[in-house]
């Protein structure tokens, strides 16, 4: 495969072989519990997510609920999330700014998102994607280190990678292929586990690859 193309054509079609259907790992049931999910997934799994807010939606799951909860409330459900005491400061924060600024609505663009407490760019982008179906492509440091071991970017940063990873693939793929990514860089091309030379992907698209692979880091 000499071409960036011909690398990322080969790619979509290995990972839609495997994944023909890709569910939201993260567990939700509209704009709000997502963006709190995916918020909370920040440094931790999101197995470790999806156990934690149930309790958390149990006892709020709309803003205006959550607003009343105070941080030592919220912080109790989410306490083995890494980060947690930011994490609860920042949810019942948001919160209060939904219900102020939005009428208690997820607003949909991503000046709006990224103006909340504790929501960055890549998490604008998978609420997004999934609550709103709005295209956007989210790269983490994940998807980063996959793109490159696939000689599908030469990003500095995760920002020039989402760039390139958008000219390569049609918008209406996106949504799908961020799941991809990451559950085949969970299964098969793990930091640790595959350096560029191991799973099937790196080997199919840089078979004379010899030495690990150093990519640049987010």
């Amino acid at each position: 495969m000499k071409t960036k193309r011909e690398r990322a054509e080969y790619v979509a079609a290995k990972l839609d072989e495997l994944y023909p259907e890709i569910p939201i790992p993260l567990d939700h049931t509209d704009a709000f519990t997502l963006l709190v999910a995916v918020l909370l997934s920040a440094q931790c799994t999101d197995k470790r997510v999806n156990l934690v807010t149930p309790a958390l939606f149990a006892k709020a799951s709309t803003p205006q609920e959550m607003m009343k909860l105070s941080v030592e409330e919220i912080l109790e459900c989410i306490q083995t999330c890494g980060l947690a005491n930011g994490k609860a400061k920042n949810i019942q924060r948001l919160s209060e700014m939904l219900v102020e600024k939005y009428d208690g609505e997820v607003p949909r663009t991503f000046e709006q998102l990224e103006e909340l407490p504790g929501v960055g760019h890549k998490t604008a982008s998978v609420v997004m994607i999934h609550a709103f179906k709005i295209p956007a492509f989210p790269v983490d440091t994940h998807i980063h280190r996959l793109a490159q071991r696939w000689g599908l970017t030469q990003g500095k940063n995760v920002v020039q990678t989402e760039a390139d990873l958008k000219k390569l693939y049609p918008a209406e793929d996106w949504e799908k292929l961020h799941l991809q990514f990451i559950t085949y860089g969970r299964e098969f091309c793990t930091a640790r586990g595959c350096d560029g030379t191991v799973c099937e992907i790196c080997r199919t698209t840089h078979p004379n690859r010899k030495k690990p692979f150093v990519a640049n880091k987010a």
